[in-house]
């Protein structure tokens, strides 16, 4: 009985031990990921990183979407003016600058007292005025720019917040994404929406090689039809100069003739010469 009693126990401590390395495991794993997240939030509470996680954000969304050619990062203006994105439509550039506004909107949404929490919107709603004149002077037509510019915002809630109109409303009408692109041609944009943006742009890309496609199929065709008229000019100046050399040769097949009763009538013989005269089907078969 002790020897078995002994047994059991041994089991038993294994299978302990065993889920105690387990979990052990699983507490690193957790531990790792605390870390992990405590590194995301030192990155998000230093300005400069977080600008550097934006730009890194931005560059995913593009190169994921646009083809290489279509857009650079860090795209410098003549007048040294850098931009941290610009996406190639054809001849015109549209600046995309990556902000993200994060201090001034974790302190409204953490503040429970209703006035001071007012009081933090409108800093905040400042913050995002700022960034959006400081985007709007990408806008230069002069250096081939489009006539818009997007403001790329790497946080849904933040723009969630701006669309249904709980930041940037004020007393007026529109929201501070509308005010932003009627008066200041900025279009401020979140992850998902700047995906359909860029999918726009892409399938406008597309129907631009399409159209430049069918613009080579034109003129390749014109190629083709000047090049058909001119073997139709040679061509008809050959069958003339055909027909020229057998009406020639049919004259002098009936000259042959005219000498040849001329000898016959001196040698008082028949004639056996029949000169072969060519008519239109001879012509054809000639051609052919």
């Amino acid at each position: 009985s002790m020897q078995h009693q002994s047994t059991q126990s041994a089991q038993i401590i294994g299978d302990i031990t065993e889920r105690l390395v387990r979990l052990d495991e699983g507490n690193k794993q957790v531990i790792g990921f605390a870390e992990g997240l405590q590194q995301l939030q030192d990155i998000l509470k230093n300005p400069k990183q977080r600008g550097v996680l934006g730009e890194y954000y931005l560059e995913t969304l593009l190169k994921n979407i646009m083809p290489p050619s279509s857009y650079a990062m860090q795209y410098a203006f003549p007048d040294g003016t850098i931009v941290d994105a610009a996406v190639f439509v054809k001849d015109k550039v549209i600046p995309v600058d990556s902000k993200f506004s994060l201090e001034n909107y974790n302190r409204m949404t953490e503040e429970k007292e209703p006035m001071r929490k007012k009081d933090l919107a409108k800093i905040f709603e400042n913050d995002l005025k700022n960034r959006i004149v400081e985007t709007a002077k990408y806008i230069q037509p002069e250096n081939n720019t489009m006539d818009f510019a997007f403001m790329f915002i790497p946080h849904e809630a933040i723009y969630y917040d701006l669309l249904v109109g709980t930041v940037g409303a004020g007393e007026e009408a529109e929201n501070l994404i509308q005010r932003a692109a009627s008066k200041y041609r900025v279009i401020i944009v979140s992850p998902t929406s700047f995906l359909a943006y860029l999918q726009t742009v892409l399938q406008g890309l597309k129907a631009m090689q399409i159209e430049e496609s069918a613009k080579e199929i034109r003129k390749r065709v014109d190629e083709l039809g000047r090049h058909l008229m001119a073997y139709e000019e040679y061509h008809n100046k050959l069958g003339t100069t055909l027909k020229t050399v057998v009406n020639h040769y049919n004259s002098a097949s009936k000259e042959l003739k005219k000498v040849d009763k001329d000898v016959m009538r001196i040698a008082q013989t028949e004639s056996v010469l029949e000169p072969l005269v060519l008519g239109d089907s001879e012509i054809e078969r000639t051609t052919e």
